[in-house]
């Protein structure tokens, strides 16, 4: 019997609606599987600081960073499945990173208890402000008539932006010349500086710079127009019917976690993610929250992770 399994049965052996009426008794950590800063350590800290406003509870955020999210993801699979470590997830660990990665050490879908999906965000396709290319129609038109000529960066191979190119190029029936970077921030940097001319990304990545009116924002790739930015039209309405590509990020717990406690959390989740409070401070990182049962996170992370692995293949970003 696998050590895992082990601590499951123990797990489920002590559970009991009293377990999860007296929960928590101790601290949570939530795993942030990438370093301090970044967009999903915010969001994080962001969700720890209310759900601990609410209800009390002592919710901190823990930074186990490295390998694309995947050994935040890994740490969690592994802990004890009683409800007092988490994971922030988001689509690229635990949709993409499967299929990038044969040998990955946790089986997202097997491996977790999602608890709720906590927020979303679209990957937005964006130029320089002076840039010639003034809609996504013009980008599509120069491409088609000289393929391979026009150069776009993306924060890295792989990522969730870079597929969403790799499927839109697929979609549109045109070849751009992929440069990518090393996060978000270089890539931006050397958008602002000319030395690519366009550049997939998220919203909360080009917020700032969109406010700052530096930068022209061509198309989002989500099925809606984000309320964030509801002037800039999607990629589904600009021609390409069923055009879908969302980033989400969702809290999990290690599979074996009580559901008992797994619909505890969820309650509260979904309390913080209907405030107004918490809209207002996501709204300011661009995103949107989300929220929803345990049952339709599973579904989403089981229909994106089919979703992603033939365009995975089709992209240059499979480790072999």
């Amino acid at each position: 019997m696998t050590r895992k399994l082990l601590l499951a049965l123990m797990s489920l052996a002590l559970a009991s609606p009293a377990m999860a009426q007296t929960y928590p008794v101790s601290p949570i950590s939530i795993i942030v599987p990438f370093t301090p800063g970044g967009g999903t350590d915010s969001m994080t800290r962001l969700i720890s600081n209310h759900l601990s406003e609410q209800t009390g509870w002592n919710v901190i955020a823990e930074n186990r960073a490295g390998a694309g999210g995947t050994i935040g993801l890994a740490t969690a699979a592994r802990a004890t499945p009683d409800g007092y470590r988490l994971v922030m997830g988001q689509v690229d660990n635990l949709a993409v990173a499967p299929w990038l990665y044969p040998n990955l050490s946790y089986d997202s879908v097997k491996d977790f208890a999602p608890i709720v999906n906590v927020a979303g965000t679209s990957v937005i396709i964006v130029t320089r402000a002076d840039s010639p290319y003034k809609t996504l129609d013009d980008v599509i038109k120069a491409a088609k008539a000289n393929p391979k000529s026009i150069d776009y960066a993306s924060p890295g191979a792989g990522t969730i932006t870079h597929l969403a190119a790799v499927l839109f190029q697929e979609k549109a029936g045109i070849t751009l010349q992929h440069v990518p970077y090393k996060g978000s921030a270089p890539a931006m940097a050397d958008l602002l500086g000319g030395q690519v001319p366009v550049l997939f990304t998220s919203v909360p990545s080009a917020f700032a710079q969109l406010n700052a009116g530096t930068i022209r924002a061509l198309a989002v790739t989500s099925s809606k127009r984000s309320s964030i930015l509801p002037d800039v039209p999607t990629i589904a309405e600009l021609g390409y019917e069923g055009f879908d590509v969302t980033v989400w990020y969702g809290l999990l717990a290690p599979a074996g976690t009580p559901n008992d406690i797994v619909q505890k959390i969820n309650t509260e989740m979904n309390k913080v993610l209907s405030s107004e409070g918490l809209e207002k401070a996501m709204n300011a990182q661009g995103a949107e929250p989300l929220g929803g049962t345990s049952a339709e996170f599973a579904q989403t992370i089981a229909r994106d992770h089919k979703k992603w692995g033939p365009i995975v293949d089709a992209s240059d970003a499979k480790t072999k």
